[in-house]
């Protein structure tokens, strides 16, 4: 079994030297690809400090628009633009956007197939003060249904850059989620990044650990905790959730008769439900020996974020903490499905 374990992170990826929010990449990336594509553009819900995409504003004047807070217009005119040929990207907060614009996403952007990228920013706990009314943590569910939609969670700000010249290259619409909280930077510029391909950061045979988001570098932290009482765990970055990565998901599957998704996300309809979708598909569909996906026999999925509820305002590691996203809540959460195996 080839599992990849030759990413390049930083030299000390639990305690890296830099920390920066990933929507800091996705306002630098966006810079990058405009100075290189004349054809891409960028749209703004008067949020544009906010999101980053001041920055493409103030070198490419004539290729940004500021539609106000309006986003089902936001969606609309992007979708307008890239019509005529322009790729485009759609910056708002992600309670907004695609919280209020989902239809406008369905069927101007997503029904016609067209190049629009949605970014999202201020989304799940780590929006932290701004409490329940700003903290986006349905927006996976809602968008990885959609036909024609890519989904991405970049894990920092580098693979953030990385995310942004990738979505554009697709030609279709996609999906980007960013955090506003400044958080450690621990892959670096060399580090891989294919969409729909899983990063297997550390590799481990009694569970596996899957995050997306922010939560990867805590999953990093849980995995050396979890070392430290004996249970060896295998981290994977699974920032591409729309089309998620089948063949990893079933290889560690394999390798450790055990997963856990953790995610800053409800956990019905996010990563974790997208992940026990495959498990359950592939296990049923192909069954024993049919394939190079096939299941010899289900394995258990202990999905951990929010449980249907809303969440408080907060500092956002103190938001992680409290909900047991931190590294200790995360590795709590392991030992005890650990556990769970062995009492079985």
């Amino acid at each position: 079994m080839a599992i990849r374990t030759e990413m390049k992170l930083v030299e000390n990826p639990l305690a890296p030297k830099s920390s920066a929010a990933s929507r800091d990449g996705f306002g630098k990336g966006l810079v990058e690809l405009g100075e290189g594509n004349p054809n891409v553009w960028a749209v703004s819900a008067d949020v544009s400090e906010s999101t980053r995409t001041h920055w493409f504003a103030e070198k490419f004047p004539t290729r940004f628009v500021q539609v106000g807070v309006a986003e089902q217009n936001l969606a609309g005119v992007g979708a307008g633009i890239a019509s005529c040929g322009k790729i485009v990207f759609i910056s708002a907060f992600g309670v907004f956007s695609p919280g209020r614009n989902w239809d406008q996403i369905r069927v101007s952007i997503c029904y016609n197939d067209i190049p629009v990228i949605i970014h999202a920013s201020h989304t799940g706990l780590t929006v932290g003060p701004d409490g329940a009314s700003h903290q986006a943590l349905e927006d996976i569910a809602i968008v990885r249904v959609l036909p024609n939609m890519t989904v991405i969670v970049p894990a920092d700000m580098e693979q953030t850059k990385k995310a942004v010249h990738a979505a554009a290259a697709l030609h279709k619409p996609a999906y980007i989620r960013t955090s506003r909280e400044k958080l450690p930077v621990f892959t670096t510029s060399e580090t891989p990044f294919e969409i729909g391909k899983a990063n297997v950061y550390r590799d481990g045979k009694d569970v596996a650990i899957f995050a997306c988001g922010p939560i990867v570098h805590e999953a990093l932290k849980a995995a050396e905790l979890l070392s430290a009482a004996g249970i060896d765990a295998a981290v994977v970055d699974c920032h591409t959730i729309k089309p998620i990565d089948k063949k990893t998901i079933i290889e560690m599957a394999e390798k450790c008769g055990l997963l856990v998704s953790v995610e800053e996300h409800q956990v019905d309809g996010g990563m974790g439900s997208a992940i026990a979708e495959v498990l359950c598909s592939e296990s049923c569909v192909l069954g024993s020996g049919s394939g190079v996906l096939g299941l010899e026999h289900p394995v258990p999925l202990v999905r951990h974020g929010v449980h249907n509820r809303f969440c408080e305002s907060g500092n956002a590691m103190e938001l992680l903490k409290h909900y047991s996203l931190d590294a200790e809540g995360i590795a709590k959460t392991v030992r005890e499905a650990v556990a769970g195996m062995k009492r079985k």
